[in-house]
């Protein structure tokens, strides 16, 4: 049976919008409050999304959520109509307001842990949202990003859905972004490597000073008890504290893995050599590739603000990988001429494909934290929700819904309008007709 790995990328939401919300991510912080594209935004992923299935990928979207967050400032006590709720908001409690608004769930690889049938007990593939507790603004996305995932994968045969994690600080989650799944193929049962920034319940153990460490290691294991997974097959690994002090506020900026290749910085974890030899011996003496970048080939902050290790590593159908780059890659010359080296060495990385996505990557996201990435059998695709799978047809429908539906500009200011509220909800309803996800949304149940 043919196995493969889906990437299910997260579609840029109407109210697309830079507030600088999250603390420790450099490129968010430093486009804070300029004007934004949503319909570009959404385009270029929707691009990137095409070019994927145009090279033989299995492509699936996700649906964004619904900005701003009415619910959620409803609980905070902001009352009246809905107009209402946006103006006393924005003048009362404007950094609320904004966070309530934020755009982040685009970057779906925050939205959950996946573990393939192939890792876990039951033989189903497993989903456990992200509490991404560490930012109320994406606190508020877990129950929503459920609801969109059991849209997605509503076969009980063959997907398993869990709650999030506690949302409590000790339980700190961040989903895919701090985990990645190294195997000799999609179909056979992987090493899982999850990835903490920090102890949970022992403050005495290293941690970052100056930014805040977003995943524990308790969160890891957590989800390794929930997804019946082995401890054979599972690698605990520390991030580097001084790099998280340095903005790499996730594993996927630092790190990524694809079937048996690990592409990571030398300075990327904590206790390298130790980690680096754990995976070696769990992977179990098989054919393995750890690209290794050295600091004075690529160093630290080129490697953050290029998003050099937030690319997507992809097998391509003749058994060539591939580099799935933003064109910041390309424009930064000591990461442009270490890529042109790496696919004339003797590793299985052998192309790289640049691609345009600038308006996710001012507000902090690069191409790996556009997707969700999951493994799967013939069996297991043919039981996802078929709508939600991109090809030539639903390609076009879903730009000419954008055409139909998104502003060319938006501001932070603009967030207020309740206009931009309605043009919302009447795209996002919309959208769950065509992808038929069922109503996800609050104000498609109240």
């Amino acid at each position: 049976m043919k196995q493969f790995e889906a990437n299910f990328d997260g579609l840029v939401g109407p109210t697309h919008n830079y507030a600088g919300l999250s603390y420790g991510n450099v490129a968010s912080l430093n486009n804070a409050s300029t004007s934004s594209s949503p319909k570009q935004a959404a385009k270029q992923g929707l691009k990137k999304m095409k070019a994927l299935t145009d090279l033989g990928m299995v492509q699936g979207v996700l649906a964004p959520q619904e900005r701003p967050d009415i619910a959620s400032l409803r609980r905070l006590g902001f009352g009246g109509t809905d107009a209402n709720v946006l103006a006393t908001a924005a003048k009362q409690a404007p950094a609320i307001f904004q966070a309530c608004c934020s755009a982040s769930s685009m970057w779906t690889a925050n939205a959950a842990t996946v573990s393939p049938s192939a890792d876990t007990s039951d033989g189903k593939i497993h989903f456990t949202p992200a509490n991404l507790t560490n930012k109320y603004h994406r606190s508020l996305e877990p129950q929503v990003t459920g609801r969109i995932l059991q849209g997605t994968f509503s076969n009980q045969e063959h997907f398993a859905h869990h709650a999030h994690l506690p949302d409590n600080e000790h339980f700190g989650d961040e989903g895919a972004a701090n985990h990645t799944r190294l195997c000799s193929e999609y179909g056979k049962t992987g090493l899982e490597i999850f990835v903490y920034g920090r102890h949970g319940f022992d403050t005495s153990k290293p941690a970052p000073k100056k930014f805040p460490a977003r995943q524990t290691i308790e969160a890891s294991q957590a989800v390794v008890r929930l997804h019946g997974l082995s401890d054979e097959n599972v690698v605990y690994v520390q991030q580097n504290p001084d790099l998280i002090d340095q903005g790499v506020f996730h594993n996927d900026v630092i790190a990524v893995g694809n079937q048996n290749v690990l592409f990571y910085h030398e300075q990327a974890f904590y206790k390298s050599s130790q980690a680096i030899a754990e995976i070696q011996r769990k992977f179990d003496g098989q054919d393995l590739h750890f690209i290794c970048v050295k600091t004075d080939e690529v160093s630290v902050q080129d490697a953050i603000t290029s998003y050099l290790f937030n690319t997507q590593i992809i097998t391509l159908a003749n058994g060539d990988m591939a580099i799935i780059a933003p064109t910041d890659c390309k424009e930064n010359p000591a990461v442009s001429r270490y890529l042109d080296n790496l696919v004339a060495q003797n590793t299985p990385i052998k192309h790289v494909y640049y691609h345009d996505v600038k308006e996710s990557m001012r507000n902090g996201g690069g191409p790996a934290c556009l997707r969700l990435r999951v493994a799967m059998t013939e069996t297991e695709y043919a039981a996802v929700n078929q709508n939600t799978l991109i090809n030539d047809l639903q390609f076009a429908r879903l730009n000419n819904w954008v055409d139909k539906h998104y502003r060319d500009t938006l501001h932070v200011s603009d967030l207020s309008d309740p206009q931009l509220l309605i043009e919302s909800r009447t795209a996002l309803d919309e959208l769950t007709q065509l992808l038929s996800l069922g109503s996800v949304y609050p104000f498609q149940q109240s």
